[in-house]
């Protein structure tokens, strides 16, 4: 009787073991702040020519950075503040005219959408960045939500959020369940974000080694998995290792070489 529960419990180890190495063996490449990393989009971070290098490359998304200005437009734009003036406290005509580095305008969120839109294969990877109190970020969280709406693309298979405000999670999460939310910071467990109804995480690559239960908590949450920013093949090859289900990187070319030479499936 005890060999027989011995040889059980061994091949259901066997078959554990078998499912994680097939759930291991694929991953799905999101350009970091789209494909910039090339002359097509003249190594421009956050513009539309960078949206569109990366629907034409096929990665499985590309990510992209919002800010809200003092009058309620949405800005592709990663930093708080351009040139020294802070978005959520100026009007958009103070920043209308600036220029990034391919020549193009900064994107608004209507501009940006327009391209978005044209590639339906391709995940949007809408990252909501922090604004300076509840009451803004709720007013900000609305008005992404209404512009997805008028652009026909508030839809889970198109658009995914990603948020180091753990408010704009929380809220994200409550009005849209059916979407994927992801917590960019390294300060809560998945356990503590699945209480708060967060179904996904996307941490700094190396957070999965400073915590090491935290990847097996997420895969007990059923939750999404993601990592930043990952450029170095070594970082590269141990999130492949991990099992993490996306691989967020501005070197996204090196990242799909590498899971072809390693034998892993990329994500489309």
């Amino acid at each position: 009787m005890r060999i027989s529960r011995l040889l059980m419990a061994a091949l259901a180890m066997l078959v554990l073991c078998s499912n994680a190495d097939a759930r291991k063996k694929e991953c799905g490449i999101v350009a970091h702040r789209g494909f910039w990393n090339c002359e097509e989009a003249g190594y421009a971070k956050n513009s539309i020519a960078a949206l569109r290098c990366a629907q034409e490359a096929g990665f499985w998304g590309s990510e992209f950075d919002v800010n809200m200005t003092s009058d309620g437009v949405l800005l592709v734009y990663h930093d708080s503040d351009v040139e020294g003036k802070k978005i959520e406290k100026h009007p958009y005509a103070e920043f209308k005219d600036f220029k990034i580095k391919n020549g193009e305008t900064i994107p608004t969120i209507d501009e940006f959408l327009e391209q978005g839109k044209k590639y339906p294969e391709t995940m949007l990877v809408y990252e909501l960045k922090p604004h300076s109190c509840a009451e803004v970020e709720d007013r900000f969280v609305r008005l992404c939500m209404e512009k997805l709406k008028e652009h026909g693309l508030l839809d889970p298979q198109r658009v995914m959020f990603i948020s180091f405000s753990l408010h704009i999670c929380e809220v994200l999460a409550k009005e849209l369940p059916e979407f994927t939310v992801q917590f960019l910071g390294s300060g809560k467990s998945p356990d503590e974000l699945a209480k708060r109804g967060i179904n996904g995480v996307d941490y700094n690559h190396a957070v999965y080694s400073l915590h090491k239960k935290w990847y097996r908590q997420a895969r007990n949450h059923k939750m999404s998995i993601n990592a930043w920013t990952v450029n170095k093949e070594a970082e590269m090859k141990r999130m492949f290792k991990l099992g993490v289900d996306y691989l967020t990187t501005d070197y996204p070319l090196t990242a799909r070489t590498l899971l072809e030479q390693t034998g892993y499936t990329e994500i489309r």
